[in-house]
């Protein structure tokens, strides 16, 4: 296990109106949901930044003299560093140094599955370490392995600025391929009229706990961040009977470094895409306004600031203050506050949504020929059933159905509509 020495920054001219307290939280988090120990977390709080190091050579020599005293394998700083503040911290501090972009590619490569995630991360990483590339710098020292060489691995690496082009272009199409196989099932979805909401939020907020309440599905769960990187998609059947696809993406982050949202953003077109946006937040983090405004940022990046939103307040079940989340959801109208973990309030949620799609619905009274009788499993399995009547020339069903579904069928024989 690398034992690891924190710096966390806040640079007084910097837009971000995170307090250094945050900024500490975070970046702890962070490395917790790596292998490394943590051995401390130095503060720095800076007028502005300097050219060599970032922040000023006194805070440089009481890092370099506690990761002498405690041994420390690597340096971790919470603020992003150009390749010669890396290179002259390594050499000042005498420590491997990374910076934040560095610890969250390498927490993506840790978590990717898919071929296509992991290529997504490679990309990434490709093109973060590719203007740091220089002879004998920084990026060659780090090769010993530990966080911050996951992924593209040693032989990668040490390609020439040729070869590192050539194969960011060949991750790219293989990428585009995967987007384009993407699209395809997104048009037989539409095709199929099936309305689509998708649950984005901040890393940890429990997206992945809500989809599996919704949809009695198993995604895989956890404390630590960036738990899901690839979408996935599952049916809900609302209480009126619409089928909804609900999909959960990979968790967004304070300032998310721009080639991951690059990298990542055929696959964050399931949410540019989506008829409805849940967005959901932790109303026990201290964090939560904070982590609101990262999450729409991110939003306006990718092309989805116009969606409609229904927030959800989630984990209340770790709130003790009940009034807190009354407060709350009056900054976030339209909100509902529940806990996906216990399903407490889940069905205000559901409510909402259904609300949302409801106009996309019509009432019909129809009757099946008893020839037809698969019809009468579409319509159970496509639509809200309110009463069922089995006549001598066939079966009367009084539903509520999609209205771009019911016109692909209209012109069917096999049933007729009366009043």
């Amino acid at each position: 296990m690398e034992k690891a020495l924190l710096v966390s920054i806040q640079i007084k001219t910097d837009k971000g109106h995170w307090r250094i307290e945050d900024i500490s939280s975070e970046l702890e988090e962070l490395v917790t949901s790596t292998s490394a120990e943590i051995i401390g977390n130095i503060i720095s709080i800076c007028d502005k930044p300097t050219a060599n190091f970032l922040i000023g050579k006194g805070k440089v020599e009481e890092i370099r003299a506690l990761a002498n005293e405690e041994a420390v394998d690597l340096v971790i700083f919470s603020h992003d560093l150009s390749g010669t503040q890396l290179r002259n911290l390594e050499a000042a501090i005498g420590r491997k140094t990374i910076d934040r972009t560095q610890l969250i590619l390498d927490i993506f490569a840790l978590r990717a599955k898919s071929p296509e995630g992991k290529m997504q991360v490679e990309l990434a990483q490709l093109q973060y370490l590719l203007p740091r590339l220089t002879g004998k710098g920084i990026v060659f020292s780090n090769l010993g392995g530990g966080i911050g060489t996951r992924g593209p691995g040693e032989t990668k690496l040490e390609m020439d600025r040729r070869q590192i082009r050539k194969k960011i272009d060949t991750l790219k199409a293989r990428i585009s391929d995967y987007r384009q196989h993407r699209l395809t099932v997104h048009k037989k979805r539409k095709s199929n009229n099936v309305p689509s909401a998708v649950l984005v939020g901040y890393t940890s907020a429990g997206k992945s706990t809500l989809l599996n309440y919704l949809t009695q599905s198993e995604q895989v769960t956890s404390e630590k961040l960036f738990t899901t990187l690839d979408p996935l998609s599952k049916s809900l059947k609302l209480p009126n009977g619409q089928n909804v696809i609900i999909s959960d993406t990979v968790g967004f982050l304070h300032e998310l470094p721009h080639h991951l949202v690059e990298a990542f953003k055929a696959t964050l077109e399931e949410v540019v895409d989506a008829d409805l946006l849940v967005h959901v937040l932790d109303i026990s983090d201290s964090r939560l306004y904070q982590h609101n405004q990262a999450v729409l940022e991110v939003l306006e990046e990718i092309g989805a600031q116009g969606k409609t939103i229904l927030t959800a307040l989630n984990k209340i079940d770790l709130v003790e203050d009940r009034s807190w989340f009354e407060i709350t959801k009056k900054d976030f109208p339209d909100s509902v506050a529940l806990s996906a973990k216990t399903g407490e309030n889940t069905a205000a949620l559901i409510s909402k949504i259904e609300k949302h799609f409801l106009g996309l619905l019509i009432n019909l009274n129809v009757i099946i020929s008893h020839n037809h009788m698969e019809l009468v499993d579409f319509f159970h399995r496509n639509a809200k059933i309110h009463k069922t009547e089995y006549l001598p020339d066939g079966v009367k069903i009084n539903l509520s159905i999609d209205k771009q579904l019911y016109d692909k069928i209209s012109e069917k024989k096999e049933f007729r509509i009366i009043d």
